[in-house]
């Protein structure tokens, strides 16, 4: 069943690239799952959120220092990766010192730095603003270099499901250039590039609240991340801040998420100015054969 439901959304997703269409689903007297682009009697819309989770709140934040003269304003990176921020002041009221454009800035990995320090025009009134922090994971400033990506997995051969500017989900800058690859529930799962693990989830179950499901971000050297997402829960082996190598194992494929049934969905993406957008990508074999480092009996 699993099969059928797979080779339907392979062909649906890339019969017409760079269209989204709705979607149906509907189970017939066997109990057979199937998909559709057809709004057939007792189908019902499936609906696909093409968009990945990331909290960052917590390791991204705006501190205030408050002191005699004033207020110095702080923005401190906890990740394991650059950062990209802006922040702007906006509704000010007896401010001096306010920087009259926002600050854009790429803070390093593991870092804080300071942006302005504010003091009150009638010291005997509180100073009062309102600041807006955006950021994005990288620096835009690195430009990515050409690499051919051995295949992420050990074990099959294994069929795309779904390939770049697919119409049933991969039409999101996100995600535009991902490829889903089906595959049984517990497939090792391997590093494609070298890099530094920048964040990982690890305990969802089923579609949970995150529709990246469980999932490992690689930094890699030129500024670009490779994403593994919808894994078996409790099945990453990798932590932040660890290094990684090519071929290095990484979690087990699984289901969890947003997913139709069990694959891998991989992107590679990068900062393009306070965004992450999937770029242009190549694996150095087909798809459907065995990774080469699978070859000698892995």
């Amino acid at each position: 069943m699993l099969g059928r439901i797979f080779l339907l959304l392979g062909g649906l997703v890339l019969a017409v690239p760079c269209m989204a269409v709705t979607i149906y689903k509907y189970t017939d007297a066997n109990g057979v799952v199937t998909y559709t682009d057809k709004a057939v009697a007792g189908a019902q819309v499936f609906v696909f959120r093409d968009r990945m989770v990331e909290r960052l709140d917590n390791e991204v934040k705006l501190e205030t220092r408050r002191h005699d003269a004033g207020e110095t304003l702080l923005v401190r990176n906890d990740l394991f990766a650059p950062v990209e921020v802006e922040v702007r002041l906006e509704q000010l009221d007896n401010v001096v010192g306010a920087p009259e454009r926002p600050i854009r800035w790429v803070l390093a990995p593991r870092s804080s730095m300071r942006l302005a320090t504010l003091a009150p025009r009638d010291p005997t009134k509180p100073l009062r603003y309102t600041p807006k922090l955006r950021y994005a994971l990288g620096d835009p400033r690195l430009a990515p270099q050409p690499y051919a990506y051995p295949l992420p997995w050990r074990g099959g051969p294994f069929r795309l499901t779904q390939g770049a500017n697919g119409r049933y989900s991969h039409f999101t800058p996100k995600g535009r250039y991902a490829v889903d690859i089906a595959m049984p529930e517990g497939t090792p799962i391997v590093a494609a590039r070298s890099g530094v693990v920048v964040k990982v989830e690890n305990d969802q179950v089923g579609r949970g609240t995150n529709p990246s499901g469980n999932f490992v971000r690689i930094l890699h050297d030129d500024g670009t991340m490779g994403v593994y997402l919808h894994l078996q829960r409790g099945s990453v082996l990798v932590s932040e801040g660890q290094r990684v190598t090519v071929g290095q194992p990484l979690a087990r494929s699984g289901n969890t998420g947003n997913s139709t049934g069990p694959h891998l969905h991989f992107v590679v993406q990068r900062n393009v100015g306070l965004a992450l957008e999937s770029i242009p990508f190549e694996f150095n074999q087909p798809v459907d054969s065995l990774p080469n480092f699978a070859i000698g009996g892995e």
